[in-house]
């Protein structure tokens, strides 16, 4: 046979030892974010993992799942991949916590054009850094090269978390009333969502990502890719001293205050936020400004500098403020609740 015309899995875009390469480059990082419950070892067909249940009466499994979005844009253009995978385990485990319970095991897809080994490396070593963040394991995953579909230089990455909580501990906004407190948790910045108005609002900086601008303090390549904050150990760490306390928590990611807030709330109950009482991000402010976009359309679609919310009730509040400061956290007081119908008023 004319071995120059026989077709092989390279010759079709695919190249193995490339996949090798790139699993002998992430051991480390995925061998660093080993927790007690992982089982086996890495690279078997199946993640194992023998969940941390211990003083549950009726443990229930939470999970999450989501991806980045076109924030991977930014990262395309700038060539910087260690940061994304922060952001694919803030925007699952985050989700979790907000139910009060505790991310335990992580997964992550990665689907890209051509595996080139290193760039791949940098991505999952960001994802093990935002699993070590969380405090869970990363015990499987999947890179999937995919020639002819996607652009070689372009990937995507989604993930999938799940994490515990015993029944009776279960946060879900459903003791909330009217009179309870809404105290918020600084952002990082922009986070992972709205990034298809942010690409086109800096549509002519795009090409330049590495100037420095005076008004961010960084460029604006370092900003757009600041990676989304994780609340967990925080919010864990809140609960463990202050349990029954929390009454709900809402992630703030697409949709911004408008949708998500309601999404802790009971019927009855609406929010007021009071946006004097937490400091403008620069970035929010250059959006809003360079973009021309209506305060109330920013509010709706990006967390404005808060990234958490936490409902909490009055005779609760000061304690929550003052256990926060001691772990650390810049705590504000937005906002409270009051009767009427599910939804959420913003008070310039």
């Amino acid at each position: 046979m004319d071995e120059s015309k026989s077709d092989s899995y390279a010759q079709a875009g695919v190249d193995i030892t490339a996949g090798y390469e790139a699993v002998e480059l992430m051991k480390p990082h995925i061998n660093s974010t080993f927790r007690k419950g992982v089982l086996g070892g890495f690279g078997s067909f199946g993640g194992m993992f023998e969940p941390d249940i211990s003083g549950m009466k009726r443990p229930i499994a939470v999970s999450g799942t989501d991806g980045v979005g076109t924030k991977l844009k930014i990262a395309f253009l700038m060539d910087k991949h260690d940061t994304i995978g922060i952001d694919c385990v803030a925007m699952c485990v985050n989700d979790i916590v907000c139910t009060g319970a505790e991310p335990q095991f992580f997964l992550d897809y990665i689907a890209m054009g051509k595996n080139i080994p290193q760039r791949t490396e940098r991505i999952v070593a960001g994802v093990a850094e935002g699993c070590r963040i969380a405090g869970c394991a990363l015990v499987g995953g999947e890179t999937a090269e995919h020639p002819g579909l996607m652009p070689e230089d372009e990937y995507d990455i989604a993930g999938f978390s799940v994490g515990f909580v015993d029944y009776d501990d279960i946060i879900d906004g459903s003791k909330i009333t009217p009179g309870d407190n809404l105290i918020g948790l600084a952002s990082s910045g922009i986070h992972s969502n709205g990034f298809s108005l942010v690409r086109k609002v800096f549509a002519d900086e795009l090409g330049n990502l590495d100037q420095h601008m005076p008004d961010l303090g960084t460029s604006l390549g370092e900003e757009l890719l600041r990676p989304t904050r994780i609340y967990v150990k925080t919010i864990l760490a809140l609960i463990r001293e202050n349990k029954d306390i929390i009454k709900g928590i809402s992630h703030i990611t697409g949709g911004g205050h408008f949708e998500n807030i309601p999404r802790m709330l009971p019927e009855g109950v609406r929010a007021q936020i009071e946006t004097s009482t937490f400091p403008d991000m620069p970035i929010f402010s250059i959006l809003s400004e360079k973009g021309n976009i209506p305060k109330r359309d920013m509010y709706n679609t990006f967390n404005m500098g808060i990234g958490l919310v936490l409902a909490v009730s009055d005779n609760d509040t000061n304690s929550v403020i003052s256990a926060l400061k001691n772990i650390g956290e810049t705590p504000f007081l937005i906002g409270r609740n009051i009767a009427g119908e599910k939804g959420v008023d913003l008070l310039w």
